[in-house]
C-alpha cells in the first residue's frame, strides 16, 4: 500500500477572492491564461504555503507540459522547496504518490491547446477554496532560493503495483477495448488489463503532444463504441487525458455513463451511502431509494463529491461525466481503479445487464456561451426555482456556469426525450434573455 507521513507548516495569509482557480485547480489556454510566468509563480507559491517542503509533480501528455513542469519546478526551488519531477502519470497517481504537496500540469479533459495545475494536500486530497485563496495571495511573493529539483523514473509503476493490488481482479476470458485517450494512461491501462488476464484491444495509445482527447477517451466515445461492436468485445473503457475520468461501452456499443457505473458498483460493494452531484440522473435517485441507500447531493464538480464523502464517511460518489470515486484504500477519484471493480462486479453478466439495473430518465444539455465568468443573476435563479417547483419532481431544470470555459451549461431531464428537449429549449431562451 502507498503512504507517505508527511507534516506541514501553515502560513498565514490574508483571504483573496480567486481569480485563477477554477474548478479544479488552475486551466485555461496555453499562452493566454496559463503561461510559463503564472506557473512559476504557482509554483513559488504553493511551496511556501506548504511549508518550504517536497513536492510531487506529475503531467500529462500535452506539448505544453514539458516547459511548465520546468516552471513549476523552478518556482518551487526559487520558494526553498523541492521539486520531485515524475514525468507523465495519471492524476491519481500523484494523489497516491504526494509528498508535502501534489501536482498535476494537465487540463484533463480539455483539448490540447489548454493546459493547467491541479493540487493535491500532503493527505491527498484537493484543495480546499480557503487554501487556493491563500495560495492565490502568495502569487506575487519573492524569491528566496535555496531549493532544489530532483526526478524519479519509477512513480508510474509503483501506482500500477498499488491499483493492481487493491483494486484488480480475475478478468480471464474479458476481451476489452481500452482507450487511452492518447494521455497519461497511455501504455499503463492496457498493461493492468492484460496483467488481469483480459485480452486487450488498446486505442487511442500512441501520445504525440498534440492528440490528447482528440477524437478519443471519455470526451468522444466514436472511436471505442466502433472498435467494441465491429471485434465484438464484451465492452469498452474510455479514460479521460489525465486519467481521473472513466466511461464505458456495453457489447453493442451504448455507452454506460458515470451515474450508471457509480449504480452498479454501489450494488456490488453494498454501499449504504453514496455522493453524486445536481447533474446525476433522476433514474439513479429512484434506484437508490429503491435499494435503501442514502444519496447526498453536491454540486458539480468531484471535489464537492469527495469533500462530502469525507464529511459522510461514505466510500463511493461519483458524477454522471464519468468522475467515480472509490475511497476503499484510495484517496481520491480513479479512472483505471474504476475500471478494474467495474469489470468485477459483472461476475459472468455482460454490462448491458449490470447498467440495465437503472432506468435512466432522457437528458437534453446545451452550453450556451457567456462573457466572463462567475454567479449567476439572482433573478434567473429565482425563476429557474419557479420551474422546478412546477415540474414538482416530474423533471428537473439545472442551469450552471462552467468552472473551466465562458460557457453556462444547462440540462433538462423529463419522462421522454421529445419533453426535455422542450424543456431544454426553453430554459435556454430564459437563459439568454436574462444574460443579454
Amino acid at each position: 500500500m502507498i503512504s507517505r507521513d508527511t507534516h506541514t507548516v501553515p502560513i498565514s495569509s490574508r483571504g483573496v477572492a480567486r481569480n485563477y482557480f477554477g474548478t479544479d485547480g488552475v486551466r485555461g489556454i496555453v499562452g493566454e491564461f496559463v503561461t510559463a510566468d503564472l506557473v512559476e509563480r504557482l509554483g513559488r507559491a504553493s511551496a511556501l504555503w506548504s511549508g518550504r517542503g517536497r513536492v510531487f509533480v506529475g503531467r500529462d501528455t500535452r506539448a505544453s507540459g514539458v516547459e511548465l513542469e520546468k516552471a513549476f519546478a523552478r518556482g518551487v526551488a526559487s520558494a526553498g522547496g523541492s521539486a520531485v519531477l515524475a514525468g507523465v502519470v495519471p492524476t491519481p497517481a500523484v494523489a497516491l504518490l504526494r509528498l508535502d504537496l501534489g501536482i498535476v500540469i494537465t487540463a484533463s479533459h480539455n483539448p490540447p491547446e489548454y493546459n493547467g495545475v491541479k493540487f493535491f494536500d500532503r493527505d491527498g486530497h484537493k484543495l480546499s477554496d480557503a487554501a487556493e485563496e491563500e495560495i492565490e495571495a502568495l502569487l506575487d511573493a519573492p524569491a528566496t532560493g535555496g531549493g532544489e529539483i530532483d526526478h524519479v523514473d519509477v512513480a508510474g509503476d509503483s501506482y500500477l503495483d498499488h491499483v493492481l493490488e487493491r483494486f484488480g481482479s480475475d478478468l480471464g476470458g474479458m476481451r476489452i477495448v481500452v482507450d487511452c485517450a492518447n494521455g497519461a494512461y497511455s501504455g499503463i491501462a492496457p498493461r493492468a488489463f492484460s496483467n488481469l488476464g483480459a485480452e486487450v484491444l488498446a486505442i487511442g495509445n500512441e501520445p504525440d503532444g498534440t492528440n490528447i482527447n482528440v477524437g478519443c477517451g471519455a470526451t468522444d466515445l466514436g472511436a471505442l463504441r466502433q472498435a467494441v461492436t465491429v471485434g465484438s468485445f464484451d465492452l469498452g473503457i474510455a479514460f479521460d487525458g489525465d486519467g481521473d475520468r472513466m466511461l464505458a461501452v456495453d457489447e453493442n456499443g451504448d455507452v454506460v455513463d458515470g451515474d450508471q457505473i457509480v449504480a452498479v458498483l454501489a450494488l456490488h460493494l453494498g454501499v449504504d451511502l453514496v455522493a453524486v452531484t445536481t447533474m446525476t440522473n433522476l433514474g439513479f435517485h429512484r434506484l437508490m431509494e429503491d435499494k435503501g441507500v442514502r444519496v447526498v447531493t453536491t454540486d458539480v464538480g468531484d471535489r464537492y463529491v469527495l469533500e462530502a464523502l469525507y464529511r459522510e464517511g461514505g466510500i463511493l460518489g461519483g458524477e454522471q461525466s464519468g468522475h467515480v470515486i472509490v475511497l476503499r484504500d484510495h484517496v481520491t477519484g480513479d479512472g483505471l481503479a474504476s475500471a478494474l471493480l467495474l469489470c468485477g462486479a459483472l461476475r459472468g453478466r455482460t454490462l448491458s445487464d449490470a447498467a440495465g439495473a437503472m432506468e435512466r430518465y432522457p437528458q437534453v444539455k446545451q452550453n450556451l456561451p457567456r462573457v466572463g465568468r462567475g454567479p449567476l443573476p439572482q433573478g434567473l435563479l429565482e425563476r429557474l426555482e419557479d420551474v422546478n417547483a412546477e415540474l414538482n419532481g416530474g423533471g428537473r431544470v439545472l442551469v450552471r456556469p462552467s468552472g473551466t470555459e465562458p460557457l453556462v451549461r444547462v440540462l433538462a431531464e423529463a419522462p421522454t426525450h421529445q419533453e426535455a428537449e422542450a424543456l431544454c429549449a426553453r430554459i435556454a431562451a430564459l437563459v439568454i434573455q436574462e444574460l443579454g
